[in-house]
């Protein structure tokens, strides 16, 4: 399952030069007292349920990395705590040489910071040239292809630094998240789409991530054995729905087995170690299961933290583990496609499916509704991410990121959003020159800098514009 805390190591560093006087150029004394500030502040105010901190105390001099000696003892400790990401802080000018050694060794993504140099003497010296040392480490860093993060060069205290290193976990969170992925692939794909179709080693050799195939065989066997094994759960999913929608006249007889393939979907997670499903639905499931529609069943999974891409999007499934990591596990991101124009507004569209949001993002003056199974209901207003992973013809892998606010438009079926974007023409044409498709992902929030950052760690991947 995803994991949605990223354990940061913490390496403050020196330059290794002379040890001068206090009060004099560079001094080993005043990143000292730095070093031991900046790892208590950091870890007294950013430690909370989604970031842990590993530091460098007791390794170097006075807690100070400065050489390879250091920097060796640095990567054995992080590897032996398991830390999913590094932050450099220059606590004078740093040291370039073991900065890249440690992240190299790592292979983790790597934040650099050099605190606002704010020390000047009266006769004009000043002790840390904290900011001159990053360009230095960052040359380092190119000439290694480490890819990195920076946090603009400030106080520890100030906002630019909360908001920079707040960015920067949810970045590692993805790419942790992202790392060796386990995708359950439930069937094929709708025989008309040929829209959704991608390359499973491709993915493989360009991600790493793994794609799990359960066949529509195991889902019926376990269909016909859930009733026996999950029974209050299975009642506990019919109550769910029988409580929290107003039922059509269709519905309530497909009621039990919704919610047994809630539950059979739920537990094949954890039979098979997904982190996330990319399903066949609308053509497969009301077959094998007397018109049962699993629009629904997506939207509790969602809820319960078990993400389910529709109609075996594959790459709308990568969308959907991005975007909730960058939430940290709080966001639930939305099935949502391009479908028509605003019929009054220029730049608004319409995003738009039959019916598996999560009913926890309901609008609070939308009535939920189930129609012969589809939830229908408009998601909750404010601004949207709006993503999408797609590969162009020739295998190269482009990741598109949008922001658009919610607007007004008129009532509709399924479960949607109308938003505004700036230039709407600009972004159908983006779309329509590809490699996108109307399949797209959004959540609640901007993480366009997070999906920009993110794409530095895997250059398999490339981040879009319009």
């Amino acid at each position: 399952m995803l994991d949605y805390k990223v354990n940061i190591g913490l390496v403050a560093m020196r330059r290794n030069a002379t040890d001068r006087p206090k009060g004099t150029f560079l001094t080993w004394y005043s990143a000292e007292q730095r070093g031991k500030r900046f790892l208590d502040y950091i870890e007294e105010h950013f430690a909370d349920a989604h970031v842990s901190f590993v530091d460098n105390r007791g390794i170097g001099h006075n807690d100070l990395v400065f050489d390879d000696a250091s920097a060796a003892e640095v990567i054995e400790r992080f590897r032996d705590e398991k830390v999913d990401a590094v932050m450099i802080i220059n606590c004078n000018f740093g040291n370039e040489e073991a900065a890249a050694d440690i992240a190299k060794a790592l292979g983790k993504p790597v934040l650099l910071w050099a605190p606002l140099d704010d020390e000047y003497y009266v006769d004009g010296m000043r002790p840390t040239d904290s900011q001159c040392g990053l360009f230095g480490i960052s040359r380092q860093m190119q000439r290694f292809h480490i890819p990195f993060s920076h946090i603009p060069s400030c106080e520890v205290e100030s906002k630019t630094f909360r908001d920079g290193f707040d960015s920067f976990v949810r970045t590692a969170c993805m790419v942790k998240n992202f790392t060796g992925l386990r995708i359950g692939q439930i069937g094929i794909r709708p025989a008309p789409f040929f829209s959704v179709i991608w390359n499973e080693g491709e993915l493989m050799e360009k991600f790493g991530l793994k794609i799990i195939p359960i066949n529509l065989a195991v889902i019926e066997d376990r269909m016909k054995k859930a009733p026996e094994l999950y029974p209050d759960e299975i009642k506990e999913y019919e109550k769910y729905f029988l409580t929290n929608y107003t039922l059509d006249d269709l519905t309530p007889q497909y009621i039990s087995r919704m919610a047994t393939l809630a539950a059979t979907y739920r537990h094949l997670f954890e039979e098979f170690n997904l982190d996330i499903i990319s399903a066949e639905c609308w053509t497969a499931t009301p077959l094998m299961f007397d018109m049962l529609a699993p629009c629904a069943v997506y939207g509790l999974l969602n809820d319960l933290g078990y993400m389910v891409s529709c109609e075996s999007d594959m790459h709308a499934a990568l969308t959907m583990v991005l975007l909730k990591s960058a939430t940290l596990g709080e966001g639930k991101p939305l099935f949502g496609e391009f479908t028509v124009r605003h019929p009054e507004n220029v730049n608004g569209e319409l995003l738009w499916h039959c019916g598996p949001f999560p009913l926890s993002e309901k609008a609070p003056d939308s009535e939920a509704r189930l129609v012969n199974q589809r939830e229908w209901f408009r998601a909750v207003d404010g601004t949207y991410t709006i993503a999408r992973i797609d590969r162009e013809t020739g295998g190269n892998y482009k990741l598109l990121p949008l922001v658009a606010p919610t607007v007004k438009g008129p009532a509709t079926h399924g479960t949607y959003i109308w938003v505004e974007f700036e230039d709407f023409p600009r972004v159908e044409a983006k779309l329509l020159d590809g490699p996108y498709i109307h399949h797209f992902v959004e959540i609640k929030g901007d993480y366009t800098k997070e999906l920009r950052e993110f794409c530095k760690y895997f250059p398999t991947l490339t981040i879009d514009t319009l």
